[in-house]
């Protein structure tokens, strides 16, 4: 049986699960942009660099993408 990233230890890969469920449920739909890694933060009470690595993983992912000075979008 898979880890459940939900109960994973590392921060990031929480709200990776997290933000990966809201997109699978349609809360984030195709073509909106995420919440900006300073809002995720006050969100989560992390660290802004923690919440990039979990918009970097679901870019690697191809969940997400960057647009330079704009912010990550659901693809």
């Amino acid at each position: 049986m898979a880890p459940d990233p939900a109960n994973d230890p590392r921060k990031y890969v929480r709200l990776a699960a997290d933000l990966r469920a809201k997109i699978a449920d349609g809360t984030l739909a195709s073509g909106q942009p995420t919440p900006s890694r300073n809002k995720l933060a006050r969100q989560t009470g992390w660290s802004p660099l923690t919440c990039v690595k979990a918009l970097q993983l679901l870019e690697g992912e191809g969940l997400l993408t960057r647009v330079k000075g704009l912010g990550y979008y659901v693809i």
